[in-house]
This record gives C-alpha cells, sequence and structure tokens, in this order.
C-alpha cells in the first residue's frame, strides 16, 4: 500500500465526505475517488459505505484508518529523524503582528512532542501582508487570518472566530447583546494602508468600499487598531478572543462573517517539516 493512498483514505475517513476531503487535500474529486477504489481493489474489500449525504467506513474500514494513522505518524516520525541526522532544522512561522498567541498551547506542546529537535522562529508581519512573508520565502509557514488572495499559497482552516465591535466601555453601544454595521455607518473607520492585500482590506473595513465611511486613523496592528478606538473613538473590529486593554469591550457584529483563523504555506515547497505542521496544527484545532 502507498502511503499516498493511506493519506487520502484517512482524509476521507475523518471528513466523511469525497468534496470536503478533496478541498482539504488540494485535489479534485474525481482522482481521490479513483485513489480510494483503488485501495479499496488492492485490499479486495469494501472501505467505505456511499451514499447522497457522503460516506462512513466499514468495519474494515475503521480497521484500516486506525492502523494508517499509526502508520502515517510512524513514516512522520521517520522523516523527523532522517531530517534530524543530517543536521538542526529550523522553522519559520509567520504570524500577524500581536497575534502570535493564536497558535495556542496545544498546538505547541503537540509540535514539541513530534518534533522535539526542530528550532521554531516566529516572524511576525502587519496588517499589509496577511499571508506574513510567505510569498517572499521570510516563513515557511503561516499562522494567520483570511480572506486574502491564495494564488499560489495553500490554506486550511483551523478555525472560525465571531466578530464584534471594540468599543469603549462607556459607549452607547457596549451593553448591547449584538450590533449591526449599519449602527456604526457615521462613525469614523479604521484605514488599512493602500498596499494591504484588497481582500483583507475589504473585510476588515465592514464588506464596505474604501471612502464609504469616514475615514478614521491608518493603523497596521491590531495593538494600533486599538489605541485607534480608545483614544480616538474610531470604529475597530476584532475576532473573539483579543484581549483589550482596559476601557474597551466587545460586541457581537450580527452582519459580518466569522474570521478564519488557518495554516497556510506556498504551494508546491512545502517540505515534510511543513506538512507535520499543518497537519498537527488542524489536528490541535480539531
Amino acid at each position: 500500500m502507498e502511503l499516498r493512498l493511506l493519506r487520502y483514505f484517512v482524509a476521507v475517513a475523518e471528513e466523511r465526505h469525497f468534496g470536503r476531503a478533496a478541498a482539504r487535500l488540494h485535489m479534485t474529486q474525481p482522482p481521490l475517488s479513483r485513489a480510494i477504489q483503488q485501495l479499496e481493489n488492492d485490499l479486495g474489500v469494501v472501505l467505505l459505505l456511499r451514499s447522497a449525504a457522503g460516506v462512513e467506513p466499514t468495519a474494515a474500514g475503521s480497521t484500516l484508518y486506525a492502523e494508517a494513522r499509526t502508520l502515517l505518524d510512524q513514516a512522520e516520525r521517520v522523516r523527523a529523524r532522517v531530517t534530524a541526522a543530517a543536521g538542526p532544522a529550523t522553522l519559520t512561522v509567520g504570524t500577524l503582528a500581536d497575534g502570535a498567541g493564536e497558535a495556542g498551547t496545544r498546538l505547541a506542546a503537540a509540535f514539541r512532542r513530534r518534533h522535539p529537535e526542530v528550532s521554531i522562529r516566529f516572524r511576525e508581519a502587519d496588517f499589509t501582508d496577511p499571508t506574513t512573508g510567505l510569498r517572499a520565502g521570510l516563513a515557511d509557514v503561516a499562522l494567520t487570518r483570511s480572506p486574502f488572495d491564495e494564488t499560489g499559497i495553500s490554506v486550511r482552516v483551523l478555525r472560525s472566530d465571531p466578530v464584534g465591535l471594540v468599543l469603549r466601555t462607556g459607549d452607547p453601544l457596549a451593553g448591547r447583546e449584538s450590533i449591526e454595521l449599519a449602527d456604526v455607518a457615521d462613525r469614523p473607520w479604521f484605514q488599512l494602508p493602500d498596499e494591504t492585500d484588497p481582500l483583507w482590506r475589504a473585510y476588515w473595513n465592514g464588506a464596505a468600499p474604501v471612502g464609504e465611511r469616514p475615514a478614521g486613523p491608518v493603523v497596521r496592528t491590531v495593538s494600533e487598531c486599538l489605541q485607534a478606538v480608545l483614544w480616538n473613538g474610531t470604529a475597530g473590529i476584532a475576532p473573539l478572543g483579543h484581549v483589550l486593554p482596559d476601557g474597551l469591550t466587545w460586541v457581537p457584529l450580527a452582519d459580518l462573517p466569522p474570521s478564519p483563523l488557518v495554516v497556510a504555506w506556498v504551494t508546491g515547497r512545502e517540505s515534510p517539516l511543513i506538512r507535520s505542521f499543518a497537519r498537527i496544527a488542524v489536528e490541535s484545532h480539531r
């Protein structure tokens, strides 16, 4: 059995759906279906029960899933040992400024267990580059937020966080359970630099065209955004989970889509270590 086929099978078994598994593997559904059929033919058993709603592993499929995960984990450990024998390895992880904590202690602990020999470096980027330096080769893998231009970038979503408006605690809107963008349409809105990724800029501008709302100060980091709200009353939005300074509060926005936290890397440039980091990131957020 090829490890490639086992990876495909594990993805389908975990997603319970060929379409979702194909998207996770960054491939189309027909070759994935053919690969699973080849695996079933090689083993001479039915591994998955297909239906319009998705797939369910058979008893043989459940057994193969457990064994496949063990084999794939062992293969990763073999790669890690071989890499270690070649000398110390370093992985540079790009994050947005003020966002390194979003990696989470579970991810750090899981990666250290799997790759204790690897040195991790963090590179913080500002809002102008949500890919955190991937395209320029300044980072090997990124923990960041979408949406952004994904041309040539592979992305896996780790979780999606509600987005809310950051307000002064004494603001008339601060006591609401939720608000809508129209409630702050007349307020100055923080601005992102002109060179910012257009998709990213549009999302954090509250999905409104640039210039439609009164312009607030230009910000490049979460910290600058929060200070603009605290000192100037500027309208600013942030995903749930950011630690707010005294004097600020967070109110959910009912009409803005959640903010996806993602792991990303340059397509075709991934090493076994990058693939392992991405897989551990997904597992630690599952």
